[in-house]
């Protein structure tokens, strides 16, 4: 059973919800390791007021018995310590959308009479609920020794030298920083460069890079658009609130080299077939290749700002300002183990495809029999072949 998942519940409603369907049966699930990805989240220089207000913690109702998955639907609750300002009271009308928000084309698209509906689903507070899905997701993967992590590489004009810095030791120096950034001296500049854009009462955007290790070859396939893991990832970290754009391996650089200078050429060691570069980013025809996978994304500075921007207040038909609405001035660092929840949600989706089995018991023994990029799991017969014979 392919995994999949639902998300529910508004900004400032009682709580976020998800389900998590088909996760297999004897996986050992710890809350406070959710807990911690959840508190990951929380976590940034540049988070907004909300994040002081908010103690995210998950509660499992369904789905685990014993500390075990048992392969029913996990349900996940977070509950909103904000909606006890909100409950049972009367809420301003909101009339006036924000440029960049979901306001305007959402009341286009559903019809409300207010534009708060837009704003209390389409709200980043939704991404809670990934995080919580995305963490039993990688507690799926650490049983197959595969490893997420993830980074943010630059804030608006600052970008880090990371390239000599080993992937693994990126995301272990990333969160020692409060900007999440590996380089410190880079760090030091990110922060400086959120404090401006306060003091401009602006926001900032950036890029996050997020890697896995350990994943074997053949996750994804060629054969349709739908199933090539590239499209698979793409959908889900452009899912995420405010991304704008993804990357797998050099993607962007690639466009301007030759195409000699962008493969990754094969050599053997041994009997391992080994690259002399990683530039497609572990992703060859829609499927891993066996190198560490590698995707960047952008996200663009949110469209809250103190700054009013120009709008029209739709209920008058005059044009005015937009309102303030409490936000992040740069919430690049807390999307970091976001965008790692929803490629930990796609990696291990496209393992129990390979894979199958309702059990962890049935499905170990069977990764351990995935072909590696060696010479003795790879048989061609070197003869001829008629693939396509004459038809009647």
């Amino acid at each position: 059973m392919p995994l999949r998942y639902l998300t529910a519940g508004e900004s400032h409603g009682p709580g976020m919800l998800a389900i998590l369907e088909g996760m297999p049966a004897g996986l050992k699930i710890n809350p406070e390791n959710i807990n911690h990805q959840l508190q990951r989240r929380q976590r940034g220089y540049g988070a907004g007021p909300r994040m002081k207000i908010e103690r995210d913690r998950v509660l499992i109702q369904s789905g685990v018995l014993e500390g075990r998955t048992t392969g029913a639907p996990i349900a996940l609750t977070i509950l909103n310590k904000d909606h006890e300002k909100w409950k049972e009271k009367d809420i301003p009308p909101m009339t006036a959308p924000r440029p960049g928000h979901a306001d305007l084309a959402g009341v286009l698209k559903y019809g409300y009479k207010d534009l708060r509906p837009s704003l209390e689903r389409a709200s980043a507070r939704e991404t809670s609920a990934r995080v919580a899905v995305g963490s039993l997701c990688r507690e799926f993967l650490n049983e197959f020794g595969i490893q997420l992590g993830g980074y943010v590489t630059s804030l608006g004009r600052v970008t880090a030298p990371l390239s000599e810095m080993p992937l693994s030791d990126r995301a272990q120096r990333a969160e020692e920083s409060e900007v999440r950034c590996p380089d410190p001296a880079t760090a030091r500049k990110m922060v400086a460069e959120i404090e401006a854009v306060i003091e401009a009462r602006d926001t900032l955007g950036g890029v996050i890079e997020v890697f896995a290790l350990g994943l074997p070859p053949g996750l994804g396939s060629h054969v349709h658009w739908d199933r090539r893991l590239e499209a698979r990832l793409g959908a889900a970290v452009l899912g995420v609130q405010a991304m704008k754009g993804v990357e797998i391996g050099n993607a962007f650089a690639n466009t301007k080299r030759p195409g000699t200078g962008v493969q990754d050429q094969i050599r053997l060691e041994g009997q391992d077939l080994v690259r002399e570069s990683n530039r497609a980013g572990g992703l060859e025809g829609g499927m891993t290749n066996g190198e560490p996978l590698l995707l960047r994304a952008a996200m663009k500075p949110i469209a809250s700002t103190l700054t009013p921007q120009k709008t029209v207040d739709l209920f008058t038909g005059q044009e005015s300002h937009t309102e303030y609405e409490r936000s992040d001035f740069c919430p690049v660092p807390r999307a970091v183990p976001i965008l790692e929840a929803v490629v930990a949600f796609v990696l291990a989706d496209a393992l129990l495809e390979k894979l199958g089995g309702d059990s962890l018991a049935e499905i170990k023994p069977r990764f351990e029999k995935l072909k590696r990029a060696k010479l003795a799991d790879i048989q061609l017969d070197n003869q001829e072949h008629r693939w396509w014979q004459k038809q009647v």
